[in-house]
């Protein structure tokens, strides 16, 4: 009878230290995987940091040749001031089209200037610009994708159980604002 009831300590003492190695195991795997978002969602502010601060260069070389232009630059800097102040990932995905959607009609004011758009000093400004606006592209991709799997994680099953235990919610994709995919309507009437 003795023997019988160390078999059976030892059983449960086995399931639950395989138990807990799981609970152990799973929840440092979502924690790396909420740490991998965070750390790509600092990339993208990174990108966007860049890109802010390429922009006031930008808009002074458009400046010096486009005075008449000022509500268009206007535009550009008031969107660029609220990307600097976001703070949520919402907050910054539509910043960031609201910049994005300012500076495509600053593009579509250099056209009207063929001298801005062979300076030397706007053609620089113009492909660093480009090559930020790609890095934004893929750390927003690379976030997203991050997003997915923590969010995949956290829902798959037991995962979900020690999920909620440990509070691990869903983190929010860096998604486009409605409508962003249509061309800005410029209108110099």
């Amino acid at each position: 009878m003795k023997k019988g009831l160390l078999i059976t300590l030892i059983a449960i003492a086995a399931i639950l230290l395989i138990g807990g190695i799981t609970v152990v195991s799973t929840y440092n795997g979502m924690l790396t995987k909420s740490e991998e978002v965070d750390g790509k969602f600092a990339d993208i502010d990174n990108q966007l940091q860049r890109r802010a601060d390429l922009i006031p260069n930008l808009v002074n070389t458009v400046k010096g040749y486009a005075k008449q232009e000022q509500d268009v630059i206007n535009s550009v800097t008031e969107a660029r001031s609220k990307l600097a102040g976001a703070k949520s990932i919402e907050d910054k995905a539509n910043a960031n089209t609201e910049l994005t959607n300012a500076l495509n009609r600053l593009l579509v004011v250099v056209e009207n200037y063929p001298d801005l758009k062979s300076s030397q000093n706007y053609m620089q400004l113009s492909d660093e610009l480009a090559g930020t606006e790609n890095r934004i592209s893929q750390a927003r991709r690379q976030y997203n994708e991050a997003v997915k799997e923590y969010n995949l994680s956290i829902r798959k099953f037991p995962a979900s159980i020690i999920a909620g235990m440990f509070n691990f919610d869903k983190k929010p994709y860096f998604e486009a604002e409605e409508g962003s995919n249509k061309v800005p309507e410029v209108n110099f009437d």
